[in-house]
């Protein structure tokens, strides 16, 4: 269902639940949205001004979540040399972009992989 709304509500509701996320915060370097946690960037959300298409980028340590990741439309290793540390970028306009539920379950791993301990287990109930 969320994918009938586009690009642009999957783009919001992967933003609202990483910002949910324990200690997750928002900042804007390179003029660019990214989410971080402990200051260290989880995802990058790129830009919602129209200026390029939206997107997002995260680190995916698990092999099956990166190869299924990849494996989207339009999907590919992230540059600047991020790809070669398992960051990947998974446009939201493509046709069969992956539904939002399963951004934000790739986005819960870009965290967990990312985050400190005590504030995995803070989302862990603990």
């Amino acid at each position: 269902m969320a994918k009938a709304a586009g690009p642009a509500a999957a783009w919001e509701r992967v933003r609202t639940f990483a910002l949910g996320l324990p200690g997750a915060v928002e900042e804007f370097p390179w003029g660019e949205s990214v989410v971080k946690v402990n200051k260290k960037v989880f995802v990058f959300l790129g830009t919602d001004d129209g200026s390029y298409p939206l997107g997002i980028t995260m680190k995916l340590k698990d092999p099956e979540a990166h190869a299924h990741a990849l494996s989207s439309p339009g999907a590919e290793p992230a540059g600047y040399g991020l790809g070669k540390s398992g960051w990947v970028r998974v446009p939201l306009a493509e046709q069969r972009a992956p539904a939002a539920d399963l951004l934000c379950d790739w986005i819960e791993e870009s965290y967990r992989v990312i985050a400190p301990k005590k504030l995995i287990a803070e989302l862990d109930g603990g």
